[in-house]
């Protein structure tokens, strides 16, 4: 089609290095989810899966695919059988910031243990295996927020009651105005 930039983190150069596999969260997230039942391919995905760069137009930091086919993964889910090959791909920005690539990759190895939904049980685990870095501590983040925020219609969030506008730096509404506290 043409030569566009698509994903908001697409001037992420193309790493020569393939993508390193942190052992030590691989071992956590083993340890964590033993004893849950969620977790059906647990005995087989350190063997399992394999690790690949997405694409630097893709707009996702990870994702989990099974090779199998979506009948067949439920139908080994259900039987409690080995996934077959799983690919986890994560985005060449993460090398620019270790703890959310760490954080990311135990995100997509518990989807990859069978954890497949987000769930409270899957936020909760990752966080404890690899906590997310804060906004204040992530350039990359940073860098992602901004390209939300350069691409939404309302650039300023104002007050009807006192007149007061500021410069919109988060994707949520604001429930007060910064200036006289009404409710917007």
């Amino acid at each position: 089609m043409g030569d566009a930039v698509n994903g908001p983190l697409s001037d992420t150069p193309e790493p020569s290095e393939p993508p390193h596999i942190p052992e030590d969260v691989v071992d956590a997230v083993l340890t964590t989810l033993s004893g849950h039942v969620e977790a059906v391919f647990l005995p087989w995905i350190a063997e399992r899966f394999i690790l690949e760069w997405l694409s630097v137009d893709d707009d996702r930091l990870g994702m989990t695919r099974f090779e199998e086919g979506s009948a067949e993964l439920i139908r080994r889910r259900r039987l409690r059988l080995d996934p077959g090959q799983v690919t986890i791909g994560l985005h060449p920005a993460l090398l620019e910031d270790d703890a959310l690539y760490r954080h990311t990759f135990a995100h997509e190895l518990f989807h990859a243990a069978g954890l497949t939904l987000h769930s409270e049980l899957h936020d909760s685990l990752t966080n404890q295996v690899a906590p997310s870095p804060a906004m204040k501590d992530s350039v990359l983040l940073q860098r992602m927020r901004s390209a939300v925020l350069g691409g939404l219609k309302v650039q300023e969030w104002s007050c009807k009651a006192c007149g007061y506008a500021w410069k919109r730096t988060t994707v949520r509404r604001p429930s007060r105005c910064l200036k006289c506290a009404r409710r917007l």
